[in-house]
């Protein structure tokens, strides 16, 4: 997502893949100042890829780490955005419930709909 909450990569895996397993290639490659996820994206190959990539990582830390890294919280707070973007792309029935049965073809309509916020 930019800062305007509109995406600039997506991707679509498996459902029974967790989300942290593509973050790394989708964020391969992309310059950016701050980078917001979740604590489910607090993973050091992840943290590592934005600093060398000149980026500061705003993810929370997970309890169970030794090294409880301190992030911007009031960046953090930022985080709506995103969600607001998925709110936005549920707006479409079709990619809400899902209706088609291959992913080539999910992935086609959630394009559109991209398409359709950029141009809004």
């Amino acid at each position: 997502m930019d800062a305007l909450g509109l995406p600039v990569r997506f991707d679509l895996g498996p459902g029974q893949q967790n989300d942290m397993a593509p973050a790394c290639d989708l964020m391969s490659g992309l310059y950016a100042e701050q980078v917001l996820a979740d604590r489910a994206y607090d993973a050091d190959k992840l943290h590592d890829l934005i600093l060398d990539q000149g980026g500061e990582p705003v993810i929370p830390p997970r309890r169970h780490r030794k090294f409880q890294h301190d992030y911007d919280h009031i960046a953090y707070k930022q985080r709506w955005g995103i969600e607001g973007f998925f709110a936005k792309l549920k707006q479409w029935q079709r990619i809400a419930t899902r209706y088609d049965k291959l992913a080539a073809n999910f992935l086609g309509f959630v394009k559109l709909a991209a398409i359709m916020l950029w141009l809004k």
